[in-house]
């Protein structure tokens, strides 16, 4: 099965390929068949790949297709590389990706872009799985960017809408400020080890007798573009405004696929990572401090994408935390677990604003759980997923994270647990506010109140199951579990995992589950009392919020920042250049040629008589100078 791996990636393509020529003339149901058909092929080919690895001695395996670039001393081979770590990848985009897609025949069955809509799906898809099967730099390279030209085309679908299209600049420019970095961080590899497959480089690292700093400069220009990608601070301001596309989007976009790359490639270049202590330092400090920013902005939003979105600029803080510290592993369980409650819960939210008839105020919304059970139900269990909830998904990889953390910095422990507290905060605000009390909504949208279609509620069962139960394959030792993640990912992770050994004991390990999950149910009991007891609802008006509040609201001005010191300057330069150089020199300098030439060539035409004796005098001279010429 592992040989078959190329279909994996080739079959969305394919999916995409007849979609993207024949969409119009195939029939709705036929284009989400073949859409979503093929993306649950290549998971069960990935689910092959993942168990035949599993019951194998070797735990890595490359598959060369072409020679794909020779040239001197560079030499890229078009291979994939099968191994604990894109294996575990491949699942979780395929799988979660099916299911987005099985969502997205009953959520955008009346759009009329609908196969439009299908084909850039099943282009994402294959770009992501490109992204996470190449053998080197290059290939995660082309897969980086692909996914970048798909989120673009995805956040901005409804491009009849300026605010749309927008968006969707603001996304792919400022992904293009990261991915500068990581194109940086390739020729630096390639410049020190003399390759950028990874086998080559991580060989050679193991052994790196040099200038650390070296490998430092590495990794972090590897980290620009991981925080570009994984919205990171300072350049997470384009994932918030990525909700402008449909809410699948939001849900392939923000859960299991694209934000996830930049952790990818951070944990595939773990050693390089590991031998540079000071980059680890800034991963970790980069990583919390983004979780603490985005967290204190999830507070005060009432948009509820909004809240998602920043949900998940704070748990991709999270990742990166534990990247920072050492807990490879760690990261990616949460990249998992995380994958399974927030898909669940931006589809969910696509199911209430479904049910709204597009409304995403929740302070228009309460009381919806009488009105649509099932995505009530399978919400509350996303938001007792992520929020840590004792024996959810979240639980188990958060715990992990801050358990590292505590072990790494006792104040990067702190911080993570302010931001847990934070997070169950503000998950429970949205959770009562739409679901409890009484409708706030106008009569007509209370008339129209429905549940979604089956198309749309399995795939929200299923991950509800999965964020219950999806942490069970990372139990700690200290619970009685044996963590198979661990044992599973051991093979990626073991250059690293001797030079960062871990040692907690376990009176210390259920003493931090118990403060975590104390000041959990602090926050849980504090958001229950504000919405549900004490029924306290958000200003109607932005106005009437206090000054602090207000700042938060507008998400600390950050966006007006970036236009009065970034946007401005710069577009004031290039008007500036466009009016003086544009115009002036260089319109001058081409116009100025075509003048000379017809001025040159009005004289000389001059010489054009059509009098014979005239030419036969000028043919004469020549010879004469010529003759003259050769003589002296």
């Amino acid at each position: 099965m592992i040989k078959l791996v190329w279909l994996v990636p080739l079959l969305p393509l394919i999916g995409f390929l007849i979609i993207g020529f024949l969409g119009k003339k195939l029939s709705k149901g036929l284009v989400g068949t073949i859409a979503s058909g093929v993306v649950l092929t290549a998971f069960a080919v990935s689910l092959g790949i993942f168990f035949e690895l599993g019951g194998q001695t070797e735990k890595s395996v490359t598959i060369d297709l072409f020679s794909w670039i020779s040239a001197g001393k560079l030499s890229i081979p078009f291979s994939f590389l099968v191994d604990p770590l894109s294996s575990l990848f491949l699942l979780i985009i395929t799988g979660i990706g099916f299911l987005i897609h099985l969502y997205s025949i009953g959520y955008m069955h009346d759009d009329e872009g609908f196969s439009r809509f299908f084909a850039y799906l099943n282009l994402f898809v294959f770009f992501m799985l490109l992204l996470v099967l190449g053998s080197n730099y290059l290939i995660m390279f082309v897969g980086w960017e692909g996914v970048g030209l798909c989120s673009y085309l995805l956040i901005g679908f409804w491009f009849k809408n300026t605010a749309y299209n927008n968006a969707a600049k603001k996304a792919f420019i400022m992904n293009r400020i990261g991915d500068l970095g990581f194109l940086l961080g390739i020729i630096l590899i390639f410049v020190t080890f003399g390759s950028i497959s990874y086998g080559d480089v991580f060989e050679q690292a193991k052994h790196f007798i040099g200038d650390n700093s070296v490998i430092t400069a590495i990794a972090l220009l590897l980290f620009i573009g991981a925080m570009g990608k994984s919205a990171q601070l300072p350049l997470y301001t384009w994932l918030p405004d990525a909700m402008a596309g449909p809410t699948p989007v939001s849900a392939l976009i923000h859960a299991a696929t694209m934000v996830t790359a930049g952790i990818y490639m951070v944990s595939r270049s773990n050693i390089l990572y590991t031998l540079s202590p000071f980059a680890m330092e800034v991963v970790a400090v980069v990583g919390v401090c983004t979780a603490l920013f985005a967290a204190t902005i999830g507070l005060a939003q009432n948009d509820i994408k909004k809240v998602l979105a920043y949900s998940t600029v704070s748990q991709l803080g999270y990742m990166f935390l534990a990247l920072g510290v050492g807990a490879y592993t760690g990261a990616v369980f949460h990249v998992m677990t995380h994958a399974f409650f927030k898909a669940l819960l931006f589809l969910g939210a696509g199911s209430v604003i479904h049910a709204m008839s597009g409304e995403q105020d929740i302070r228009k919304m309460g009381g919806l759980k009488k009105y649509i059970p099932i995505t009530h139900l399978t919400f509350l269990l996303g938001t007792l997923a992520i929020v840590g909830f004792p024996g959810f998904s979240g639980f188990f990889s958060k715990d992990e994270i801050l358990a590292h953390a505590w072990e790494h910095n006792k104040l990067l422990w702190f911080l993570g647990v302010l931001g847990a507290a934070m997070t169950t905060f503000y998950m429970f605000r949205l959770y009562f506010l739409t679901f409890k009390g009484s409708f706030r909504g106008t009569h007509e949208q209370e008339h129209h109140l429905h549940e979604s279609p089956k198309s749309m509620t399995i795939p929200l069962i299923v991950l509800a199951a999965l964020s219950v139960v999806g942490g069970l394959i990372g139990i700690p030792e200290v619970l009685g579990g044996h963590h198979y993640l661990e044992h599973y990912l051991k093979p990626v992770f073991e250059d690293s995992s001797f030079r960062l050994v871990h040692h907690l004991s376990h009176e210390t390990e259920y003493i931090l589950m118990g403060v975590a999950i104390t000041v959990m149910a602090l926050s849980l009991y504090y958001a229950y009392n504000t919405y549900v007891k004490n029924k306290t609802l958000p200003e109607k008006e932005d106005a009437e919020l206090k000054p602090l509040h207000k700042l938060v609201y507008k998400k600390y001005m950050i966006d007006e920042l970036y236009e009065n010191v970034f946007m401005k300057p710069i577009n004031f330069i290039g008007d500036a250049l466009h009016k003086v150089v544009d115009n002036q020199i260089v319109d001058g300098i081409v116009n100025g040629m075509g003048s000379l030439v017809s001025g040159v060539s009005g004289l000389i035409r001059q010489a054009q008589t059509g009098n014979t004796g005239f030419y036969v005098f000028v043919m004469v001279i020549s010879i004469v100078l010529i003759l003259f010429t050769q003589l002296f």
